[in-house]
């Protein structure tokens, strides 16, 4: 088992990696937990699959309460969050009790989000099924929901107890959403870990990705683990997570979130991004060209779905609102080469520069 520790400022926590620790989450939770009631959040689709095991696993030493919402995006709202606190009122959840993050990046930022609010916070645990949560969303506690202006507009800090990461339960994703997770994977890659890009650029299918997807998934959280403990609140260090995350975030909203992956959305900002930071001599020349080779290899888009004015000024609107803009300047995360990264400050209005 590797077992990673985050250490912040005013809590430490571990990040448990080990192929079929979902069968042991009952075993490990008195580590943390010392109460006697679970609320599992999950989404329809997990369910299926995962909710009867750990919800019979924990049932043997613990109260289980099973609250199930729609899977995808549409359900990081705040009437789905409402609907969880009547829900856990109902069950009579108070903050000596636990709830359980079991899903991918939506459930483990809806639950994260309930739990500290709900009560004014009660402690929760992150189980996350998808690769996009694995090395990305489930560490560091950041923690929101969407609301019509924009993505994660309204959320907090708020740091689970443990993270328990099984890579097993990937076999289980889409092949779609498999490769959607990868997108995060190369974002880590292009900001700090070339060696990184290059075991990408080697492997293959899926199979051969599987194989490899412990250490894989290990190197990404060494990585966000290093930039959290340098910046626990996002105010610096923490940004350059964020490589590709800024156009990628416009396009969600302007196709609602529905027509491409969060993964989809990251993979076109980081190509398209770095496409014109190129053009304005503030990337190294052939770096473009080199992520698009990889996103093409693992079947992710690289170039914007659209071109026109209404769309460009669509995109511009939405960074207007986006939480890294602040007294209208502007931090882009840029690269200089692959493992090189660089924020640069703009001006707000030209941002179009890079759009």
């Amino acid at each position: 088992m590797q077992v990673i520790d985050l250490k912040l400022t005013h809590t430490n926590y571990n990040i448990y990696l080990q192929q079929g620790i979902l069968g042991k989450i009952a075993d490990m939770l008195p580590d943390v937990f010392s109460g006697s009631k679970i609320a599992i959040i999950t989404d329809s689709n997990v369910s299926e699959l995962y909710l009867s095991e750990l919800s019979c696993q924990l049932a043997q030493k613990y109260l289980v309460v099973e609250i199930v919402v729609p899977a995808g995006e549409e359900s990081k709202r705040l009437e789905v969050a409402a609907d969880i606190y009547n829900k856990l009122s109902a069950a009579r959840i108070s903050r000596s009790d636990l709830i359980v993050a079991l899903g991918g990046g939506v459930v483990g930022d809806l639950a994260g989000f309930v739990a500290a609010t709900y009560m004014r916070g009660i402690p929760f645990v992150q189980i996350p099924t998808s690769l996009l949560a694995q090395v990305d969303s489930s560490i560091g506690g950041k923690v929101a929901v969407d609301i019509p202006s924009g993505k994660n507009l309204v959320g907090a800090f708020y740091q689970p107890k443990a993270v328990y990461i099984d890579p097993n339960v990937l076999n289980t994703l889409t092949d779609r959403f498999y490769y959607d997770g990868l997108a995060e994977v190369i974002k880590y890659a292009c900001i700090k870990d070339a060696a990184l890009f290059e075991i990408l650029k080697q492997l293959g299918s899926r199979e051969q990705i599987q194989s490899q997807i412990q250490e894989i998934v290990l190197r990404c959280l060494n990585t966000k683990k290093h930039y959290v403990q340098l910046d626990e609140f996002d105010t610096g260090e923490r940004m350059f997570l964020n490589y590709g995350h800024t156009i990628g975030h416009a396009v969600e909203k302007y196709f609602d979130f529905t027509s491409y992956t969060h993964g989809e959305c990251v993979a076109m900002g980081m190509a398209h991004i770095t496409k014109q930071s190129e053009a304005l001599g503030l990337t190294d020349s052939g770096v473009s060209q080199k992520l698009q080779q990889l996103l093409i290899q693992y079947r992710l888009p690289y170039h914007l779905p659209e071109s026109g004015e209404e769309f460009i000024s669509a995109l511009l609107r939405a960074v207007a609102v986006d939480k890294k803009n602040l007294n209208k300047k502007l931090n882009l995360v840029l690269i200089k080469d692959i493992g090189e990264s660089f924020l640069h400050r703009i001006d707000s209005s030209d941002m179009h520069k890079f759009i």
